[in-house]
């Protein structure tokens, strides 16, 4: 299976100065390949095709472009090959109903990151401390905080500058190890299966009767509003306003590394603990352009939460299924009869059957249903609807989920409710 380490990196004044000098010469040599293959005819081949005819003219390049003979020759051919990954990636947006229009050249602001491909890297000891070597740019202090497998090959090393300045390496490696074989869907247990509902209010409500509260950002945000504030009242391209700036660009990574890391968590958790697990296949997009609370559904990272959610059961064994959410509200998983219910209704009761239960539970278990149908299992074969819904509901606080494997400290979901 193929991973991604992420490591800091502690540059010198003068390695940060080669690293953007090397980002740069990236960068314009990026923008080249774009304008050349702006001049080759489809005719000619596929994108690919005409990409790598543009990066067989490299050695033709350093005759008369001497920066390029500064820059590794695999760090200069991914850079060219990036424009056809970054071409693919259009089209499946316009597959999938963006409106995009072409690739443009990159300002130095949006060209953050170069690639060493195969070879021109090396961990190494030198003064008592681990140094990532590169070949052409500098032996550079890293911050090793895990160790690579000793199984693990790594094929490239990426280099990248976020915005606040700081800079990181990622490495990408392979191992042989496989992933375990999904358990046979006839021999799952019902108590191995299940549904998650997700909202903003509670971020996950599954049919185990768990509510994972959704993650409080406001002493966040309300910190980032002020640096912004401070921001609009520096004049634009001052010391003051690049210093402020950068303490902005601090207090949005503060934001997104805190949700990354709930959402690592979150998925962990159910991806190991079940052998099944369904979820809502949700149409992000759609509820982005709605005018009402699209800044809490864009908080609420639902897509990052279900893509992780996918390659950590794969990397479990576990079986994932992602289903139509249409109805899984308003229908009664008891005896499917439809309720309409405005969102401040938070209890579902069924006019029909008279079964009452918390409105996520209900849309928990639907989600649930739905997704052994996908897969082929009855309820008969499953888990009885009747007798296993849920009558209660355990809340944990998004401060409990504190390590992988579980959604709370390391008691039961009561006992941390119980906790506050």
């Amino acid at each position: 299976m193929n991973y991604n380490y992420r490591y800091r990196l502690k540059p010198t004044e003068n390695q940060r100065e080669t690293l953007d000098y090397h980002r740069n010469t990236c960068r314009q040599l990026y923008n080249h390949a774009l304008y050349r293959f702006n001049q080759i005819p489809e005719s000619e081949g596929t994108v690919k095709q005409r990409v790598r005819k543009i990066r067989d003219e490299l050695p033709d390049l350093k005759d008369w472009w001497d920066a390029l003979i500064d820059v590794y020759s695999k760090v200069l051919q991914p850079t060219v090959m990036r424009l056809a990954k970054n071409i693919r990636a259009l089209g499946k947006l316009k597959e999938r109903g963006y409106n995009v229009g072409e690739l443009r050249w990159k300002s130095p602001r949006e060209f953050r990151s170069f690639t060493y491909n195969q070879s021109g890297f090396e961990l190494d000891k030198k003064g008592g401390q681990t140094v990532l070597s590169l070949s052409k740019l500098a032996d550079i202090p890293i911050e090793l905080h895990r160790p690579i497998p000793d199984d693990a090959t790594v094929k490239e090393v990426t280099l990248k500058k976020e915005k606040t300045g700081e800079w990181f390496a990622i490495f990408g490696i392979e191992t042989d190890t496989e992933p375990p074989a999904k358990p046979s869907l006839e021999n799952i247990d019902a108590g191995k299966m299940v549904g998650i509902d997700v909202g903003i209010l509670t971020y996950a409500h599954d049919t185990d009767g768990t509510a994972v509260e959704s993650l409080d950002l406001s002493v966040e945000r309300d910190r980032l509003e002020r640096e912004q504030r401070k921001l609009s009242r520096k004049e634009h391209g001052s010391n003051n306003w690049k210093s402020q700036r950068q303490r902005v660009a601090e207090y949005h990574l503060q934001i997104k590394r805190k949700r990354h890391d709930f959402l690592h968590r979150l998925s962990n958790y159910y991806a190991r603990k079940y052998d099944l697990v369904a979820v809502e296949d949700l149409n992000v997009k759609g509820m982005m352009e709605s005018p009402s609370d699209s800044r809490n559904t864009a908080s609420a990272a639902w897509r990052t939460f279900l893509s992780l959610l996918e390659y950590k059961c794969e990397r479990e064994g576990t079986h994932f299924v992602a289903v139509n959410p249409r109805g899984t509200t308003k229908e009664c998983a008891r005896c499917g009869v439809e309720t309409d219910k405005p969102l401040w209704v938070r209890e579902h009761s069924c006019p029909s059957c008279g079964f009452e239960a918390d409105r996520d539970a209900n849309a928990a278990w639907n989600i649930l249903s739905r997704g052994l149908s996908e897969l082929g299992v009855g309820h008969s074969e499953g888990t009885p609807v009747k007798t296993a819904l849920p009558t209660d509901t355990n809340s944990v606080s998004a401060k409990c989920v504190l390590e992988a494997g579980s959604p709370c400290l390391k008691e039961p979901p009561k006992a941390a409710s119980r906790q506050g």
